[in-house]
Protein backbone atom coordinates (compact mmCIF):
# COMPACT_ATOMS: atom_id res chain seq x y z
CA UNK A 1 0.00 0.00 0.00
CA UNK A 2 1.55 3.43 -1.14
CA UNK A 3 0.97 6.39 1.09
CA UNK A 4 -1.82 8.77 0.00
CA UNK A 5 -0.36 12.22 -1.22
CA UNK A 6 -2.39 15.57 0.15
CA UNK A 7 -1.02 18.77 -0.38
CA UNK A 8 -0.67 20.90 2.65
CA UNK A 9 -0.04 24.33 3.28
CA UNK A 10 3.28 23.38 3.94
CA UNK A 11 3.39 21.30 0.95
CA UNK A 12 2.83 17.69 -0.34
CA UNK A 13 2.65 14.89 2.55
CA UNK A 14 2.34 11.28 2.49
CA UNK A 15 -0.67 9.73 4.31
CA UNK A 16 -0.73 5.65 5.41
CA UNK A 17 -3.33 5.61 7.98
CA UNK A 18 -7.19 7.05 8.81
CA UNK A 19 -8.66 7.18 11.80
CA UNK A 20 -12.04 7.74 12.64
CA UNK A 21 -14.35 8.06 14.94
CA UNK A 22 -17.61 6.07 15.21
CA UNK A 23 -20.33 7.62 17.15
CA UNK A 24 -21.67 10.52 15.58
CA UNK A 25 -19.10 10.37 13.33
CA UNK A 26 -19.77 6.84 11.31
CA UNK A 27 -23.02 6.77 13.08
CA UNK A 28 -26.41 8.47 14.09
CA UNK A 29 -27.43 6.67 17.19
CA UNK A 30 -25.75 4.11 16.73
CA UNK A 31 -26.22 2.98 13.01
CA UNK A 32 -23.90 3.67 10.06
CA UNK A 33 -24.93 6.65 7.80
CA UNK A 34 -25.89 5.90 4.29
CA UNK A 35 -22.97 5.92 1.79
CA UNK A 36 -20.42 5.31 4.44
CA UNK A 37 -19.50 2.12 3.57
CA UNK A 38 -19.20 2.77 -0.17
CA UNK A 39 -16.75 5.66 0.40
CA UNK A 40 -14.65 3.68 2.80
CA UNK A 41 -14.60 0.82 0.28
CA UNK A 42 -13.43 3.34 -2.24
CA UNK A 43 -10.27 4.04 0.62
CA UNK A 44 -9.42 0.42 1.28
CA UNK A 45 -6.29 -0.77 -0.52
CA UNK A 46 -5.31 3.35 -0.24
CA UNK A 47 -5.33 3.68 3.53
CA UNK A 48 -5.42 1.69 6.50
CA UNK A 49 -8.36 1.98 7.92
CA UNK A 50 -9.01 2.64 11.80
CA UNK A 51 -11.86 3.00 13.81
CA UNK A 52 -11.35 4.50 17.52
CA UNK A 53 -14.75 4.61 19.69
CA UNK A 54 -16.21 4.80 22.87
CA UNK A 55 -19.17 2.90 21.26
CA UNK A 56 -21.82 4.74 23.01
CA UNK A 57 -24.50 2.93 21.96
CA UNK A 58 -22.25 -0.57 21.50
CA UNK A 59 -23.01 -0.90 17.62
CA UNK A 60 -19.77 0.00 16.40
CA UNK A 61 -18.34 -3.53 16.01
CA UNK A 62 -21.54 -5.22 14.01
CA UNK A 63 -22.36 -2.08 12.23
CA UNK A 64 -18.96 -2.27 10.36
CA UNK A 65 -18.56 -6.21 10.26
CA UNK A 66 -17.93 -6.10 6.53
CA UNK A 67 -16.03 -3.56 6.18
CA UNK A 68 -11.94 -4.24 5.91
CA UNK A 69 -11.41 -2.01 8.93
CA UNK A 70 -10.32 -1.88 12.57
CA UNK A 71 -12.49 -1.79 15.53
CA UNK A 72 -10.74 -0.15 18.51
CA UNK A 73 -12.96 0.55 21.45
CA UNK A 74 -10.94 3.56 23.43
CA UNK A 75 -11.07 5.01 27.02
CA UNK A 76 -11.39 8.77 26.25
CA UNK A 77 -9.84 10.86 24.41
CA UNK A 78 -6.22 10.95 25.73
CA UNK A 79 -6.53 7.10 25.23
CA UNK A 80 -7.61 8.00 21.55
CA UNK A 81 -4.31 10.37 21.54
CA UNK A 82 -1.99 7.42 22.78
CA UNK A 83 -3.15 5.14 19.55
CA UNK A 84 -2.72 8.04 17.21
CA UNK A 85 1.29 8.74 18.48
CA UNK A 86 2.08 4.61 17.69
CA UNK A 87 0.90 5.35 14.54
CA UNK A 88 3.64 7.66 12.83
CA UNK A 89 0.98 10.71 13.67
CA UNK A 90 2.39 12.69 11.41
CA UNK A 91 0.78 10.51 8.65
CA UNK A 92 -2.36 10.15 10.10
CA UNK A 93 -5.73 11.50 8.70
CA UNK A 94 -8.05 11.69 12.08
CA UNK A 95 -11.95 12.47 11.47
CA UNK A 96 -14.55 13.07 14.37
CA UNK A 97 -16.74 15.02 15.42
CA UNK A 98 -17.00 14.93 19.34
CA UNK A 99 -14.73 16.35 22.44
CA UNK A 100 -12.79 13.35 22.80
CA UNK A 101 -11.65 13.63 19.55
CA UNK A 102 -9.55 16.81 20.07
CA UNK A 103 -6.27 15.08 21.45
CA UNK A 104 -6.59 12.99 18.23
CA UNK A 105 -6.79 16.14 16.06
CA UNK A 106 -3.95 17.48 18.07
CA UNK A 107 -1.43 15.07 17.11
CA UNK A 108 -2.35 13.66 13.93
CA UNK A 109 -1.03 14.82 10.16
CA UNK A 110 -4.82 16.05 9.93
CA UNK A 111 -7.24 16.34 11.43
CA UNK A 112 -10.81 17.01 9.74
CA UNK A 113 -13.70 18.09 12.04
CA UNK A 114 -17.32 17.00 11.39
CA UNK A 115 -20.66 18.55 11.54
CA UNK A 116 -22.76 15.38 11.39
CA UNK A 117 -26.43 14.17 12.29
CA UNK A 118 -25.31 14.37 16.09
CA UNK A 119 -23.14 18.07 15.51
CA UNK A 120 -20.19 18.87 16.80
CA UNK A 121 -18.24 19.72 19.71
CA UNK A 122 -17.18 23.48 19.12
CA UNK A 123 -14.12 22.74 20.83
CA UNK A 124 -13.20 20.25 18.24
CA UNK A 125 -13.72 22.95 14.99
CA UNK A 126 -10.18 24.75 16.69
CA UNK A 127 -8.49 21.79 16.70
CA UNK A 128 -9.40 20.42 13.03
CA UNK A 129 -7.54 21.69 10.19
CA UNK A 130 -10.89 21.14 8.06
CA UNK A 131 -14.64 21.85 9.09
CA UNK A 132 -16.94 19.73 6.73
CA UNK A 133 -20.94 19.08 7.12
CA UNK A 134 -20.46 15.58 6.71
CA UNK A 135 -18.18 12.14 6.97
CA UNK A 136 -19.24 11.67 3.64
CA UNK A 137 -17.99 15.26 2.62
CA UNK A 138 -15.07 14.54 4.50
CA UNK A 139 -13.94 10.88 3.18
CA UNK A 140 -14.33 12.64 -0.08
CA UNK A 141 -12.32 14.80 0.65
CA UNK A 142 -9.57 11.92 1.55
CA UNK A 143 -10.11 10.50 -1.78
CA UNK A 144 -9.97 13.51 -3.81
CA UNK A 145 -6.74 15.43 -2.66
CA UNK A 146 -7.27 18.16 -5.08
CA UNK A 147 -10.39 18.82 -3.63
CA UNK A 148 -8.18 19.40 -0.30
CA UNK A 149 -5.55 21.41 -1.79
CA UNK A 150 -8.10 23.97 -2.72
CA UNK A 151 -9.34 23.61 0.90
CA UNK A 152 -5.76 24.41 2.33
CA UNK A 153 -4.30 26.66 0.06
CA UNK A 154 -2.84 29.42 0.76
Amino acid sequence: MSPVLLHLPSGPAPFSTLVLDFTGTLSEGGRLLPGVDERLGRLVGKLRIVVLTADTFGTAREALRNLPVEVQVIRDGWHKAEVVSTMEPEGVVAIGNGRNDIPMMEVAGLGIAVIGPEGAAAGLLSAADVVTRDIREALDLVADPLRLKATLRD
